[in-house]
C-alpha cells in the first residue's frame, strides 16, 4: 500500500464547463486519458492519492459532479485539497453532502483537518503565495488578509496531525499546500514559519506550470519541497517514499 501525489488536473468533463487545458502546449494534449492510463498502471485499490487542489473547473458543486465520478471511479482513495481555481468548493458539511448524494465513497477533503495515510500524516491547506507588489495591484482583494487566513488554517490542520501523532509517533508528518512557499525568489515567510514551528521536512505543492526546465523539487530552510503539479508530473501520480532522515 502506497501514497502518492499530483495535483492541478483541471479537469472539466462536463460539456457545460468545456475548459479543456489543451491549449496549454503540446504537454496538455490528451491529458485525461493520459492521466487515466497511468494513474491505473501505478496505483492500487488500497493505495492513497493527495490531490492539492486545481481539481475541476467546475463553478459550482454539482458541475464538478462528473469530474468527481471520474475520480471516484480510479484506484485508491483520493484526499482532496483547495486550490485557487476549485470555485466549487464549498464548507465541510456542503462537501460531506454532496458525497453522499453522489456514492463518492473514495474521496475525502483536506479542510482544517489530517488523515492518517500508511507511513505519514497527512496536513495542508490551500495557502497563498503573497507578493508585496500585489499591494499595488487595483481591485478589492486584500492579499494580507488572504495570507493571513491560510496561516490560520495550515495551524488548524497541523494542530489535528499533531493529534493523530500523540498515536502514532512513528509516522511522518507531510504537509499538502496549492501554491509554494518559495518560487522565483520569493518565499511566502508567513507559511514559512508554520512549517518551521510545527517541525515540517517535507511539503509539497502544486500551481505551477509551464517552467519545465525549472527543478521543481529543491530544499530551502531545512525543508524538502516537492512538485505535484500534473504537467510537471507529466500526468503520472509522484510516489512518496519513506523518508530515510527521520
Amino acid at each position: 500500500m502506497s501514497v502518492f501525489a499530483i495535483s492541478d488536473l483541471h479537469l472539466s468533463l462536463n460539456s457545460a464547463t468545456d475548459k479543456s487545458m489543451e491549449v496549454f502546449g503540446r504537454r496538455w494534449q490528451g491529458y485525461v486519458k493520459k492521466l487515466e492510463t497511468n494513474w491505473r498502471a501505478l496505483v492500487g485499490e488500497n493505495d492513497t492519492v493527495i490531490l492539492a487542489g486545481d481539481i475541476s473547473w467546475a463553478l459550482s458543486i454539482d458541475e464538478a459532479t462528473e469530474d468527481f465520478l471520474f475520480l471516484n471511479a480510479l484506484p485508491g482513495k483520493k484526499i482532496i485539497g483547495k486550490g485557487n481555481h476549485d470555485f466549487w468548493w464549498q464548507t465541510m458539511s456542503k462537501l460531506t453532502a454532496f458525497k453522499e448524494k453522489n456514492g463518492l465513497s473514495e474521496i475525502s477533503f483536506l479542510y482544517n483537518n489530517a488523515y492518517v495515510a500508511e507511513d505519514f500524516i497527512i496536513a495542508g491547506t490551500r495557502g497563498w503565495f503573497y507578493d508585496p507588489a500585489c499591494d499595488n495591484i487595483p481591485g478589492e482583494t486584500d492579499f494580507k488578509k488572504i495570507v493571513a487566513r491560510e496561516t490560520v488554517r495550515l495551524r488548524l490542520s497541523l494542530d489535528e496531525a499533531m493529534k493523530l501523532k500523540e498515536t502514532n509517533p512513528e509516522k511522518e508528518v507531510l504537509v499538502f499546500l496549492h501554491f509554494p512557499v518559495v518560487w522565483a525568489g520569493k518565499t511566502s515567510d508567513e507559511i514559512l514559519a508554520v512549517l518551521k514551528d510545527y517541525d515540517v521536512r517535507r511539503c509539497f505543492y502544486g500551481h505551477v506550470h509551464g517552467s519545465y526546465e525549472t527543478e521543481g523539487d529543491f530544499e530551502a530552510e531545512g525543508i524538502r519541497f516537492s512538485v505535484t503539479s500534473a504537467d510537471f508530473l507529466r500526468f503520472t501520480p509522484k510516489i512518496i517514499h519513506k523518508s530515510e532522515l527521520l
